[in-house]
């Protein structure tokens, strides 16, 4: 959507004469408008690539069992990618983003790991220790290593070049699930072509899909946490060590899983038990997040009611899910379709500004780099404000959520 500004987005130049458009999802990203995000579109084309490379043989060799796969594999997908997408409600992560991870771990970090594994398999372990014993110590021992650092490598890259995009241990998680979600459909279709041909795979897709589907997102998660750790983090050893430390963790979850398969039953149940712990955790890793985050809203959003942009109803507002819909459904009844996206983008704009002024509250980033931002920030408030209320048959919304049609953004309070 895009909404109509006189002049320009305060931050941003100005690219000829005459009234600018503000491009909203330029806003939330960080960026200038009609500015792509070459990083993001490179790392989707190559993981593209790899996709390609690695499902097209398969396809070619055997497309019945391969379709039969694919269907199965989707499966899974299909009941926890939206489980995953619905946490990320609070602060929604940019869609390119997520596609970006999704296909590196569906291509790149798949296709990679198929041919370091079965190189160390055929070249290494088999010959040294037997073909069944070798297959053992290659998932034990090389697999967890060569796949959680390929998963996680997209997790790094993130916290070096768009480490504006993980503002708290939710994003960490969000997107390791991602890259492991992607990775985990893509191994099963091998998985399931093998089963299909030594007949199999009920057993396998049980296995697979319905014991273990967590599996890579657990592990993966685990690096997620302390690459976020490291982005909250503007000094000191924790920057180093936590994504280290993460990165560890997620290669023993890993190894203990695919190592509890040579102790039977009781080994298989161990390994269940510690992964319980590990998503009891991460569940209220998820829950003390969004608190933080609510709780960041209110604080570095309050000094803004003098400019008449954010009031206490809309600071309510902001707080919960629940409310923020009821909001959009009723921008929806009193205006349209456009009034509901523009009290989404209000929405989102409202909580990126108080993270930005939690990043510049931790010492991670200096006022006058994102000072632009926070400008940008504040005219896609007001304009996506005007835009709710501007047909709106009164000024109050569901309890008195919408308190004044009178905005600025020239007397912006004491920012930082």
């Amino acid at each position: 959507m895009t909404h109509p500004l006189p002049g320009h987005v305060p931050g941003h130049p100005q690219h000829g004469p005459g009234p600018q458009p503000l491009d909203p999802r330029a806003v939330l990203d960080g960026r200038l408008p009609g500015k792509a995000p070459v990083g993001l579109i490179v790392a989707i084309a190559v993981s593209s690539v790899c996709l390609l490379l690695g499902l097209v043989p398969l396809a070619l060799l055997d497309g019945a069992s391969f379709g039969l796969s694919l269907v199965l594999a989707l499966l899974p997908l299909g009941i926890w990618l939206p489980v995953v997408l619905a946490l990320d409600r609070l602060e929604p992560e940019p869609p390119s983003a997520l596609v970006a991870a999704f296909l590196w771990g569906a291509g790149v970090a798949t296709l990679l790991a198929g041919i370091v594994n079965t190189l160390g398999l055929e070249l290494v372990a088999s010959p040294l220790l037997g073909a069944q014993t070798g297959w053992y110590a290659v998932a034990t021992v090389v697999a967890p290593v060569i796949e959680e650092i390929l998963k996680g490598a997209v997790l790094f890259g993130m916290l070096w070049f768009r480490r504006h995009e993980l503002d708290g241990w939710t994003d960490g998680i969000i997107y390791a699930t991602v890259v492991a979600l992607g990775f985990a459909a893509v191994e099963n279709v091998s998985y399931f072509i093998t089963a299909v041909q030594t007949d199999t795979l009920g057993p396998t897709f049980v296995l697979r899909a319905v014991v273990s589907p967590l599996l890579h997102p657990l592990c993966t998660a685990l690096t997620g946490l302390g690459v976020a750790s490291a982005a909250m983090t503007a000094r000191g050893p924790r920057r180093v060590l936590a994504p280290i430390g993460g990165l560890l963790a997620a290669i023993a979850l890993h190894a203990l899983w695919n190592g509890s398969t040579g102790f039977g039953y009781l080994g298989l149940g161990f390994a269940y038990l510690v992964g319980l712990g590990v998503l009891a955790t991460l569940v209220a890793v998820l829950v003390a997040d969004r608190r933080r985050t609510v709780a960041t809203i209110a604080r570095n959003l309050a000094p803004y009611q003098a400019t008449g942009l954010v009031g206490p109803p809309d600071l309510a507002m902001l707080s919960t899910l629940a409310a923020r819909r009821q909001a959009r459904e009723w921008a929806r009844r009193t205006a349209g379709a456009g009034a509901a996206r523009a009290m989404r983008d209000y929405q989102q704009a409202a909580t990126e500004l108080a993270l930005l002024h939690e990043r510049v509250a931790r010492g991670i980033v200096e006022p006058a780099r994102v000072e632009g931002q926070r400008r940008a920030l504040l005219t896609l408030m007001a304009t996506t404000r005007a835009a709710f209320l501007a047909r709106a048959p009164q000024a109050t919304g569901p309890g008195g959520v919408l308190m004044t049609r009178t905005t600025s953004t020239d007397r912006p309070p004491s920012a930082w």
